[in-house]
């Protein structure tokens, strides 16, 4: 083969020039893309949240969401990211909602039962 760069005649199977030090389209080719990277962060949220720890839950999903949009990490664990948050923002809310109404009941009962 020649080189695209100087025009020499080269080796078919070279990744550089040897004359000029220009890549070849071998280079592209022996180019392997590094492995991606697990997302332990989005997976451990996910199962924090099902276990019922959502405030830590909520943390580890929004920073495993976050790593899932970087390159190394290739996109891996934003469902279980995306998971982890839509649970523990479910079991929050639920426990704020819980709380306030039987906060609400039991001052009544408490009054109730104080005046018997």
């Amino acid at each position: 083969m020649f080189c695209k760069n100087c025009g020499k005649d080269i080796d078919d199977s070279a990744v550089v020039c040897p004359n000029c030090g220009v890549a070849t389209d071998n280079m592209a080719k022996n180019t392997t893309p590094a492995p991606a990277q697990k997302n332990s962060m989005a997976l451990a949220g996910f199962i924090l949240a099902l276990l019922g720890f959502n405030l830590i839950a909520l943390i580890l999903s929004i920073v495993g969401l976050s790593n899932s949009k970087k390159p190394e990490y290739a996109g891996d664990g934003k469902g279980f990211a995306i998971a982890g948050i839509v649970i523990a923002c479910i079991y929050i809310g639920l426990f704020i909602i819980l709380g306030i109404s039987c906060s609400a009941v039991g001052c009544a009962a408490l009054g109730a039962a104080g005046a018997y």
